[in-house]
């Protein structure tokens, strides 16, 4: 490899780089949160770490319940905050963010407990020799390589035992814990690897027999632990059951709750839901010996509740519902199968959507709906690549239909529950942003606004039993911050939009809301938002815990020592065409670091360059743009990112909306066929068809000719029909057939170049025949006689095939007798 193409391979690697961080710009980096959680009602000092933290400024938190007392900043890679946690925050993981003055980190998690905080003390590998603890305590500790981890304490008969682990769920690292409830002699009361209550976690529950110590055991269940295997194990005397009937609710209702599962036995309690959709909302089972660690989840809807009445075994025995509703079961033991009857008009359309594992239920459904009296209509196991069934009926007849469901595996047990939703779709705007993945490099996907700048974001929108253009909106931005955005067109899933900042913004941020309304005054639909981060892979880089939260971070940061402009083409980019997007930079004095620059989106149809950067001190650069011949006819906003390195690490900036604008080609050509000699010429001709009148002569370069064979540029007008390509070759050109010829067009327009590239042709290079021979020399003058010479035999008569089978088949038929 030459150096000058290493040079460009570096370079390119380097900007690849510089776009992989882009969306993180000058943002901290938190790593680390330590402890990982503590107990309600307390203050907790807590050890943020990670990397450029010296301009911590505060805590952002998306669950209530927390709030930061203190915040001292101890080095650049450490920030000691103290957290205040109400007696009332809910339990489970709580969503956070630092926030500096240059940006905003990646999400991480803190944990809620009920239960005293004790960390944990090593040595305790030893059975004899435990670390004693009181019972009802979360122990946080690490299961390392080979460890084995005890915990004892003292417990009545009749007891309820429970130990929980949360491990994987801490979003640390790729952890399976088992956990274990033994007796003083050694015997295993419980145990549990996987539990699908709490997706890979464990937990274990036991009454105890007698007075007596017991021992909790924990350790990663293939003795694999590393130091990232951090966990939280909560001891104590709390009911945890495992499955609730209803598994859901309509909104604002007051409804009875079973809580099926716990060792103790079935409990029933009065549960009054929110008005409205929460995603934090669960079951938090309670009585009067303590509290569950994390709440039971439980689904709102619209829908109200049909219960199955057993024996539901059969369609004769079906239980019976009218209307959009949700039906709840359980199904209890092996080869159960669970029927529901309702009356259907034909052509009435239903979507009968299951809610089991997304419940966390052990049951992988398989549903079917059937004509009473008949076979299966229709049928769904995995709908839409998720364990949980669903599918889309329309009534072939009046009559009477069956809904029947059952585990793939024909599995059941107490806590295979379900449910499943009969309705017709409501509607529903979905939006979301880029799924944050800082290890796929995918980045934060938060806004970090500069001062005087801006900064982009794209917003995606799901319609849901509904169309129509739809208006982005952003409530509770920081203050001196505005949204800037364009409608997004009733076919377009996916749009950019800017945050703009004021010179004289306050230095804060906030948790801003993100909604879809639709542009028609006239129709209200409810929008939700979420932002999905991903804080553990598996395999195959396929996420293994992520977490959901409901609004976007955004902060008002330092000044950018830069700022970039699109300047907006003036003219068109055609389908099949091609331009070059220019690029401005506004530096300040003494910044003069290469910006690399690219478009983090692209309209359809339309495809943009990569590796280009403004180079070191330079102001401007061009991004190469292409359309393809089925790019969408519509002008289209645009945005630039730009990222270039600082004393303060890379910082992301993005230029204005821009207008880019797709148009049909203004002509096409027809081709005919060409064919020449090496070394001779020829024309090649082309037809010229007019679709939109241009002004001015228009430039036509043939591209693509093979080595050695050139042509004139030619110059057209819209009145030209038939240009003509001398076409001049070289002894030496390329012999065959070459078929990727085309046009490029230059149409200027306003003083910029719409550029069509228009095929394709084809010119056949012919090698010569070989030359006629040479006419026989004139016979020479008679001699003096001389000595006789013998004459030279006469040169053998070479045959053809032909001749010689013919003359194989005489000597044949000779020798016949």
């Amino acid at each position: 490899m030459n150096t000058t193409r290493l040079a460009r391979t570096i370079f390119g690697t380097l900007l690849t780089l510089a776009f992989a961080s882009a969306t993180q710009g000058a943002s901290p980096s938190l790593t680390g949160v330590r402890p990982l959680g503590g107990q309600r009602g307390t203050e907790v000092v807590v050890d943020l770490t990670g990397a450029r933290l010296a301009d911590a400024q505060e805590v952002f938190f998306y669950q209530p319940g927390i709030s930061t007392t203190k915040l001292e900043v101890v080095a650049d890679n450490h920030v000691k905050v103290t957290f205040k946690i109400d007696g009332d925050a809910s339990l489970g993981l709580h969503d956070i963010r630092l926030r500096t003055a240059t940006g905003v980190s990646e999400l991480r998690t803190f944990s809620v407990g009920a239960l005293k905080e004790v960390a944990e003390v090593e040595p305790n590998d030893e059975f004899l020799k435990p670390q004693k603890i009181e019972f009802g305590s979360v122990v946080n500790g690490v299961a390392r390589s080979e460890d084995v981890d005890y915990f004892a304490f003292e417990a009545k008969k009749g007891d309820r035992i429970t130990a929980e682990v949360e491990g994987a769920r801490l979003g640390i690292a790729l952890f399976d814990p088992y956990v274990a409830i033994m007796d003083s002699k050694r015997f295993e009361l419980a145990s549990s690897d996987d539990a699908a209550l709490i997706w890979q976690d464990a937990f274990a529950s036991v009454v105890a027999p007698e007075d007596g110590t017991y021992l909790i055991q924990v350790r990663e269940s293939a003795y694999a632990g590393t130091d990232a295997c951090l966990y939280r194990v909560h001891i104590g005397n709390y009911p945890r059951p495992t499955a609730t009937v209803p598994a859901g609710g309509k909104f604002g209702e007051t409804i009875d709750v079973r809580l099926i599962g716990d060792v103790l036995g079935e409990k029933t309690t009065k549960v009054t839901l929110p008005v409205e959709q929460s995603r934090e909302f669960g079951i938090v089972a309670t009585d009067d010996q303590g509290t569950a660690p994390y709440p039971n989840a439980f689904r709102l809807s619209p829908f109200g509740n049909v219960i199955e009445a057993e024996p539901n075994n059969d369609q004769a025995t079906a239980t019976r519902f009218e209307g959009s509703m949700a039906l709840n079961g359980v199904i209890d033991k092996p080869e159960d199968v669970d029927h529901f009857v309702f009356p259907a008009k034909k052509g009435e359309n239903y979507n009968i959507r299951v809610y089991a594992r997304r419940l966390r239920s052990p049951l992988d459904s398989v549903l079917y709906i059937a004509k009473k009296g008949g076979g299966a209509l229709a049928g769904d196991d995995d709908g839409g690549g998720s364990p949980d069934s669903s599918l889309k009926f329309t009534a072939p007849e009046d009559g009477e239909y069956v809904i029947s469901i059952v585990d793939h595996l024909k599995k059941g047990g107490p806590d295979y529950f379900y449910r499943i939703e009969v309705a017709n779709e409501v509607p529903l705007i979905s939006m979301s942003v880029v799924t944050e993945s800082l290890q796929r490099g995918a980045g934060a996907s938060n806004l970090a606004v500069p001062r005087g700048n801006r900064q982009a974001i794209l917003v995606n929108a799901r319609r849901q039993a509904i169309g129509g253009a739809l208006n982005i909106g952003f409530e509770g931005l920081p203050a001196g911050a505005e949204l800037k955005a364009d409608e997004m067109a009733a076919n377009q899933p996916t749009m950019p939009v800017i945050v703009e900042a004021k010179l004289d913004a306050p230095i804060a941020g906030s948790l801003v809301r993100v909604d879809g309304k639709l542009a028609d005054p006239k129709q209200e639909v409810p929008s939700e938002f979420r932002q999905i981060s991903e804080l553990v892979l598996g395999q195959n880089q396929v996420p293994y815990w992520t977490r959901s939260v409901d609004r976007l971070a955004v902060a008002v940061t330092e000044e950018a020592p830069y700022s970039i402009e699109v300047v907006e083409p003036k003219v068109p980019l055609v389908r099949g065409g091609s331009m070059n997007l220019k690029v401005v930079a506004k530096r300040k004095p003494g910044f003069t670091a290469a910006i690399a620059i690219s478009l983090p989106w692209n309209p359809p149809g339309v495809g943009s360059s990569g590796g280009v950067a403004i180079p070191e001190k330079a102001d401007e650069a061009t991004i190469p743009m292409n359309a393809d011949g089925g790019a969408e006819i519509r002008t289209w906003k645009i945005v630039v990112n730009g990222t270039a390195s600082t004393d303060k690490g890379p910082i992301m900036v993005s230029s204005q909306l821009a207008n880019l604008t797709v148009a049909a080609p203004f002509l096409s050509l027809a081709y005919s066929p060409a064919s020449v000699e090496q070394g001779k010429e020829t024309d090649l001709v082309v037809a010229v068809n007019k679709a939109v009148d241009f002004p001015g002569e228009a430039t036509v370069t043939l591209i693509g000719l093979p080595n050695k064979v050139t042509t004139d540029i030619k110059t057209i007008t819209k009145d030209t029909k038939e240009v003509v390509f001398r076409i001049k070759t070289d002894a030496v050109s390329p012999a065959g057939n070459h078929q990727n010829l085309f046009c490029q067009v230059a149409v200027v327009q306003e003083g910029e170049p719409i550029l069509h590239n228009l095929g394709s042709g084809s010119l056949r290079i012919d090698v010569p025949l070989p030359p006629k021979p040479a006419p026989a020399a004139p016979v020479a003058a008679a001699a003096p006689a001389a000595a006789p010479v013998e004459a030279a035999p006469a040169p053998e008569k070479r045959l053809t095939r032909l001749e010689k089978l013919r003359l194989e088949a005489r000597e044949r038929a000779k020798a016949q007798p």
